[in-house]
């Protein structure tokens, strides 16, 4: 985004989503830069519809509201799974494929399904990360990162959240539900937008 992006100061921020395991995440990454970051979910804000193409788009108007709703500013990720045999998808689709209530033990089986009677040898995937940071002004910043991977059937691993347990990032051989969380957040898709928001708004 270049040199040009506008710099986030320490205090509070609002984190836009009511996905626990992801607030957890993204608090985690952001606590070393004195941001003390709430929960949309804490203080009583709705999600809004995701009604974009991309995550990107989908990121953009999460966090906008957020910020216009709070007076903060605020933070949001939309992030998925994208499988190469399956055209990309679950992609920005992928917290939809669990249901309501989520339920990712069957989002990870209906991918293990698509799979198979697509007939393919090809489990490779990645995980995609959009960070939108927005201000109640109306300026925001997009950051975009991803980790490459392979697929595994049945899931392996109770740590992480979502499709983690059936994602093994490339170059090694546990998914990321198996994954200490530490090792998890210095490769994931999210740490990789993440230092680019950082080297962009902290540094």
């Amino acid at each position: 985004m270049g040199e040009n992006v506008r710099k986030l100061a320490p205090g509070r921020l609002v984190i836009a989503s009511h996905n626990d395991g992801k607030v957890i995440e993204i608090n985690e990454l952001l606590s070393p830069f004195g941001i003390e970051a709430v929960s949309a979910k804490k203080i009583g804000l709705d999600d809004p519809e995701e009604t974009g193409f991309t995550f990107a788009e989908n990121a953009i108007l999460k966090a906008k509201a957020a910020a216009e709703a709070s007076g903060l500013p605020a933070l949001a990720d939309d992030s998925g799974l994208s499988v190469t045999a399956l055209g990309g998808a679950p992609g920005i689709y992928s917290a939809r494929w669990a249901g309501e209530p989520r339920n990712f033990a069957t989002a990870m089986k209906k991918v293990g399904q698509a799979l198979e009677e697509s007939g393919t040898d090809d489990f490779s995937a990645k995980f995609v990360c959009a960070l939108c940071l927005a201000w109640p002004d109306g300026e925001n910043a997009v950051f975009e990162g991803t980790v490459e991977g392979t697929l595994v059937f049945p899931p392996r691993g109770d740590r992480g959240f979502g499709y983690d347990p059936i994602f093994i990032p490339k170059g090694y051989d546990l998914t990321f539900g198996e994954l200490d969380p530490e090792e998890k957040h210095a490769i994931s898709h999210r740490a990789d937008a993440f230092r680019k928001l950082v080297r962009a708004c902290l540094s």
